[in-house]
């Protein structure tokens, strides 16, 4: 089988990428940046129908777009412009490549984001019942942002049907592995150094998936005909900020942890770079589509992933401690 990873070069791509080539399958990996690896990396630009990626695509099996530019900076006029095109230009550029194939991939699973969904402190979302979010009073404008960019993104995605190619949007929770530089990475870094505390009131709730079952979940859709359209994937049970947080220290094997006041997070975003959303925003998505099919995560709670990814954290001679 050969899956290509559009955009696979980052935290999420390059999981996947992992996962695939362990089993055997052919990954080819698509970037702007092609960094050595153990499966084929191609160089694409992500704005022309040209080279050799559409060669590799021709053919392929499944395709997995996770294009797109960072949403870990500021909001500011052209970093907005480059989050959002980065992310709909290149799915419509896949879309325009795959019409002229003769043999396009079976299936097109394209990223999306579990943000879509509201501010949500009452009830869960899931794909039949939750509600997408953009028109909330008083949500902040760089909130409505992250919204309209998903909603966009998904408009583009299923805007034209390929007859020959089945199509999943992957309206993905925040994935978690313990490499260095990705989001548990960080969130663990907060835990070692003291500072892994509440963070804002503590009741908003943590949306999270573990890689491998992000992996298995993407194996799952890959395989099953009748699955397409949306799709959330999330572990089944988030939890409020302060529980997710207080598991983590647990499993660091520390009580300590300053908590951080909503306008600290301002201000330390302000200076990192990035935007409090990240953080505040409260996503309480679940997997309604999965456990109709039938998926069985191997991590449904939190307090188990997360000492699981701490002692392979641990393991890695390459993350300083």
């Amino acid at each position: 089988m050969r899956i290509v990873l559009a955009g696979g070069s980052g935290q999420v791509g390059t999981v996947l990428a992992r996962h695939f080539h362990l089993r055997g399958q052919e990954v080819v990996v698509l970037s702007r940046t092609p960094k050595p690896g153990a499966w084929q990396t191609l160089v694409w630009d992500g704005k022309t129908t040209n080279g050799d990626w559409l060669d590799a695509m021709d053919g392929s099996d499944v395709c997995i777009n996770l294009a797109g530019r960072t949403v870990n900076c500021r909001y500011g006029t052209a970093n907005r412009r480059e989050i959002t095109e980065s992310r709909v230009q290149t799915t419509k550029l896949l879309q325009r490549a795959m019409e002229t194939m003769s043999a396009p991939p079976r299936v097109w699973l394209n990223a999306s984001t579990a943000t879509i969904y509201r501010h949500s402190l009452d009830r869960p979302m899931d794909e039949a019942t939750g509600e997408l979010g953009g028109n909330e009073p008083g949500a902040p404008d760089t909130w409505n942002f992250s919204i309209r960019v998903a909603k966009e993104w998904e408009k583009a995605f299923f805007a034209s049907s390929l007859p020959r190619t089945r199509k999943v949007a992957m309206r993905s929770a925040i994935t978690f592995s313990p490499d260095c530089g990705g989001a548990f990475d960080v969130l663990l870094g907060l835990v070692r150094r003291g500072l892994g505390g509440t963070q804002g009131s503590g009741q908003q709730f943590v949306s999270w998936i573990h890689e491998y079952d992000f992996c298995r979940a993407v194996e799952l859709l890959m395989a099953r005909p009748d699955l397409s359209g949306v799709v959330n994937i999330a572990a089944p049970n988030p939890l409020r900020n302060c529980e997710f947080m207080r598991e983590l220290r647990m499993a660091w094997g520390t009580w300590v942890g300053l908590p951080a006041k909503k306008w600290m997070i301002e201000l330390g975003a302000f200076f990192l770079r990035t935007e409090s959303e990240l953080v505040l925003k409260s996503r309480q998505v679940t997997p309604g589509r999965l456990v109709k099919a039938g998926f069985e995560f191997l991590y449904p709670a939190w307090p188990a992933a997360a000492r699981e990814l701490v002692a392979r954290w641990r393991a890695n001679p390459f993350n300083i401690r």
